[in-house]
């Protein structure tokens, strides 16, 4: 095993989660930046189940990206850390663009941009996770954002399957967890996940990552 792993969280607010001005834990297991989400709730259980010290864990989330923000900072951000694992999840400002500012994200553009960020990372055989994209009807306007956000998560999902990335179903995991429990305690706004959401997360990505030998 590669006791040396670094492990890098891209994406945008739902990954970002204040790390930058989130409270120091310097020195304590390389926690240090990560947030108050999902990425520092991944990184807490690896570091309970006894995983090698010296593993490292960066959130690279900005809030309000779009698809064409994170290849823009790509190698700043991702391949500038020599990541032996990265972790998309990027998609719902593409759609939130469309219907608060008029500003439309083609599918192929999309698509495109995110192919030639994976086709690096293949090309560098760097394992990569892709989280799913998702979205509850709170408020019910939210219902009408379906047309855009469900042909971006059938690319998504194509890209995973086209480079052999492990998949994260989040937005079918939120709509199952919905049946059982009120969406709005899951996702207050519809878009931005609370505690018990972000625990949701971290427990599908641990779930569907654990079992692929990566770490």
């Amino acid at each position: 095993m590669n006791k040396n792993k670094t492990i890098v969280f891209f994406g945008d607010s739902v990954t970002d989660c204040n790390h930058l001005t989130f409270p120091s834990f310097e020195g304590v297991g390389n926690f240090d930046g990560l947030g108050f989400g999902y990425a520092m709730m991944i990184a807490t259980e690896l570091r309970a189940k006894n995983l090698p010290s010296n593993y490292k864990f960066i959130n690279s989330g900005i809030g309000g990206n779009r698809i064409c923000d994170l290849e823009e900072r790509f190698e700043k951000d991702v391949l500038s850390h020599k990541p032996d694992v990265v972790s998309f999840l990027v998609g719902i400002n593409d759609t939130w663009r469309r219907y608060d500012s008029g500003i439309v994200s083609s599918i192929e553009d999309f698509s495109t941009s995110y192919k030639r960020m994976l086709t690096k990372l293949k090309d560098a055989n760097i394992p990569v996770v892709i989280c799913e994209p998702f979205l509850q009807n709170v408020p019910s306007d939210r219902s009408l954002w379906r047309e855009d956000l469900s042909p971006r998560i059938d690319a998504i999902r194509q890209l995973a399957i086209d480079f052999s990335a492990i998949y994260v179903p989040l937005d079918g995991i939120f709509s199952s967890k919905s049946a059982q429990i009120s969406p709005e305690f899951l996702l207050p706004d519809g878009v931005h996940p609370s505690l018990l959401g972000h625990k949701i997360i971290a427990q599908a990505w641990l779930d569907h990552v654990e079992t692929k030998g990566i770490l």
